[in-house]
């Protein structure tokens, strides 16, 4: 590179650790696995395949809404990633999966007509029979997660671009468009998981990018992803300010339209970092009180973090590292029969229900994991001492609490649990476990 003649300022940085399939240095997040727990709950939204079929409030009253029975399951609020990124937008779309063609005119003849007009044409030019002939269902209506979404009262989205990982929850009648990643869990507790930083480090290190915008990937960022296994306590602790944020930032933009996510996040950004505001970041900092949100999201990292059993002050490389860790830890012991479902009821209804933490709520340090171990759930127990020493460090990781060796031994087959105290021992002296009182460690 050719100077000015008053040289050039070079500024080097080091990377040291091993270098992985995708020619990352680090962690290798990329050798984690899909968690039976976490599939299908989660999926992109709608692909319309006509731009006809979205009407303006003004355009969806002329076609009976408000004044038809029924049509509001029909005319549905819809949302873009633009609308959670940005800022809200009032618009609907006509939903008339399940519907045949002649029931349509004959039940919601202004509907027919609207379409007939705005979509069809459209639709005939298109290669596809299955669009062409079904020309009034979205092209893609996502047929197979809709089960996923009946019974709630609210799911969780995010933008699947966005410059900023924000998951915010929808009412169950809203419709998402296909850049928008849809997450069937209702409670609060989850939304507090996945917005914290623990999460979005998560994300960030395994999604893609399009442009210079992160892209949220179901396959890569959710389904490997492993949620805390707490107690009670710490679960309605995530669950409240999971809450507080939703309600903070609806209710900041419902009070002033003009503000938008991207630019709340930015300020927030300049504030984590101590950079100075311009006087349009002021005027976002008022609106939309950035200071608050800030305490909000700081106390649910914290929050989180306890959940996990973790140092709230973890390097972004350590929570990838335990994050991978924790992630071999259940994909083992669902090989072994051991499932933490996120939704039972909804992913499992007909097994039996595995009594996990995350199942019932029961804390772990009150609850011994040899009590709810089965011959057929237990992780075996490897041969050699190094094996040994790493299966122990991530059945810890997975304890999410205090436990004891002879708990921990309780989880595998055929170990001994003076062989695990004193790999706790070895651990907790190269600073991989804490031992919190005599005989009791966390990880």
């Amino acid at each position: 590179m050719r100077g000015d003649g008053e040289g050039l300022s070079v500024e080097l940085t080091e990377h040291i650790g091993g270098i992985n399939a995708d020619l990352t240095v680090g962690v290798n997040v990329a050798a984690t696995e899909p968690l039976k727990s976490n599939l299908r709950v989660s999926n992109t939204g709608v692909k319309l395949h006509g731009m006809g079929f979205i009407v303006t409030p003004h355009q969806a009253a002329n076609l009976g809404f408000g004044k038809v029975d029924e049509i509001e399951s029909h005319i549905r609020p819809y949302k873009t990633g633009r609308d959670l990124a940005q800022s809200p937008r009032d618009l609907k779309v006509i939903d008339l999966f399940g519907l045949e063609i002649a029931g349509v005119r004959e039940r919601f003849p202004e509907i027919y007509q609207w379409i007939l007009e705005r979509v069809k044409p459209e639709r005939d030019q298109n290669n596809r029979a299955i669009y062409r002939d079904r020309w009034w269902i979205f092209g893609e209506p996502r047929s197979d997660f809709r089960p996923a979404l009946k019974g709630l009262q609210k799911f969780i989205a995010t933008a699947r671009t966005a410059k900023h990982r924000v998951f915010a929850f929808l009412l169950i009648n809203t419709l998402v468009e296909s850049e928008v990643v849809t997450i069937a869990l209702d409670d609060a507790y989850f939304l507090g998981v996945l917005s914290s930083h623990i999460h979005v480090t998560w994300a960030l290190a395994t999604g893609s990018t399009l442009e210079d915008r992160p892209r949220y990937n179901t396959s890569r960022c959710f389904d490997p992803f492993p949620f805390p296994d707490c107690d009670e306590v710490k679960k309605a602790r995530v669950r409240e300010l999971g809450e507080a944020l939703d309600a903070h930032r609806k209710r900041q933009q419902a009070a002033h339209p003009s503000l938008t996510i991207t630019d709340m996040y930015n300020v927030l950004e300049k504030l984590r970092a101590g950079v100075a505001l311009s006087e349009r970041e002021r005027r976002t900092h008022e609106l939309g009180l950035v200071s608050i949100l800030q305490q909000l999201h700081g106390d649910l990292d914290a929050g989180v973090a306890d959940a996990y059993g973790w140092p709230v002050a973890l390097s972004d490389a350590d929570i990838l590292a335990r994050l991978v860790e924790l992630n071999a830890v259940r994909a083992a012991e669902e090989r072994a029969g051991r499932v933490r479902w996120l939704r039972p009821e909804f992913q499992h209804p007909a097994g039996r229900a595995t009594q996990t933490a995350l199942d019932t709520g029961t804390a772990p340090d009150t609850m011994p994991i040899a009590a709810t171990s089965t011959r057929r759930d237990k992780l075996p127990w490897p041969k050699t001492v190094p094996e040994q020493a790493r299966a122990v460090r991530q059945a810890l990781a997975a304890c999410g609490g205090v436990t004891t060796p002879a708990e921990l031994a309780g989880t595998f087959s055929r170990a001994r649990v003076r062989a695990v105290e004193e790999l706790l021992q070895t651990l907790a002296a190269l600073g991989q476990a804490r031992e919190v009182e005599a005989g009791r460690y966390v990880a």
